[in-house]
C-alpha cells in the first residue's frame, strides 16, 4: 500500500525566543527536524517523506542536509501563510490517491517509531488513527456566562501527531483536498481530523 508522511514545519517557528527557527535549532548534534525526519524513515524506509518549508529556507535547508550528510530521501514543498495552508501544499504534493498518509508536526522529533507504526496500522483498519495522551491537570467548562463547571478528564484526550488518513481512490482523496480547500477556516484551526469532521467528509475515527 502506498504510504507518506507530511512532515510541516512551514512556520516561522520563533516562539522559543531564538533568532533561528525551532526546526533547525540543534537537538543531540543536529537540527531537530533532521531527528523527526529519521524516526518516519526508520519506522518505514519505504514512506514518501514530504517536508513543507518556508520556500525561502530550501538553499538553507540544503546546506544542512550536506553538511550533515543527511540522506533519508525527502520531497520539499514550500509552506503556506498558516499551518492549515502549509498542510494543504504538502497533501497537494502526495504523487498518489490511494494508500496512507500521515500529517505530522516537524518539530516533535520524539515520536515513537511504535506509535508512526501503530498510527499507519489502525488506519489501514478502521481509515484514521491519532495517537492521544490523558489530561493530567484539572478540566473546567466556562460558559458565556463566565461561570464554570467541574469535568471529568478521565472523559477526555489530547490528540496528538501524526495523525494519518486512509485514502482510498480519487473520492476519498478528494475528501482530503475538499476539506483543505475550504476558504472559511480561521487561521487558527490546525487540528487537521477535526478540518475534516467540521466538513462531515470522515464520521469514523479511532484513537490509539
Amino acid at each position: 500500500m502506498n504510504k507518506a508522511a507530511v512532515l510541516v514545519a512551514g512556520g516561522k517557528g520563533m516562539r522559543m525566543g531564538t533568532s533561528l527557527p525551532k526546526q533547525y535549532l540543534t537537538l543531540a548534534g543536529k537540527p531537530v527536524l533532521m531527528h523527526t525526519l529519521e524516526k518516519f524513515f526508520s519506522a518505514d524506509p519505504s514512506l514518501l517523506l514530504i517536508l513543507v518549508l518556508p520556500k525561502d529556507d530550501f538553499e538553507y535547508w540544503g546546506s544542512l542536509c550536506a553538511s550533515h550528510a543527511f540522506v533519508p530521501p525527502h520531497q520539499l514543498v514550500a509552506g503556506g501563510e498558516s499551518r492549515f495552508q502549509s498542510v494543504k501544499n504538502g497533501l497537494m504534493a502526495l504523487t498518489f490517491q490511494e494508500g496512507l498518509v500521515a500529517i505530522h508536526d516537524g518539530v516533535r522529533p520524539f515520536v515513537s517509531e511504535n506509535v508512526i507504526q501503530a498510527s499507519f496500522e489502525l488506519a489501514a483498519e478502521k481509515g484514521s488513527a491519532i495517537p492521544v495522551v490523558a489530561l493530567k491537570d484539572s478540566l473546567r467548562k466556562v460558559e458565556t456566562s463566565g461561570e464554570s463547571s467541574f469535568q471529568d478528564r478521565a472523559h477526555f484526550r489530547l490528540g496528538q501527531t501524526p495523525q494519518t488518513f486512509q485514502v482510498l481512490g480519487r473520492s476519498q482523496f478528494n475528501v482530503l483536498t475538499v476539506a483543505f480547500n475550504q476558504a472559511d477556516f480561521p487561521p487558527l484551526v490546525f487540528v487537521d481530523g477535526g478540518i475534516i469532521r467540521k466538513n462531515r467528509q470522515l464520521l469514523h475515527r479511532k484513537c490509539l
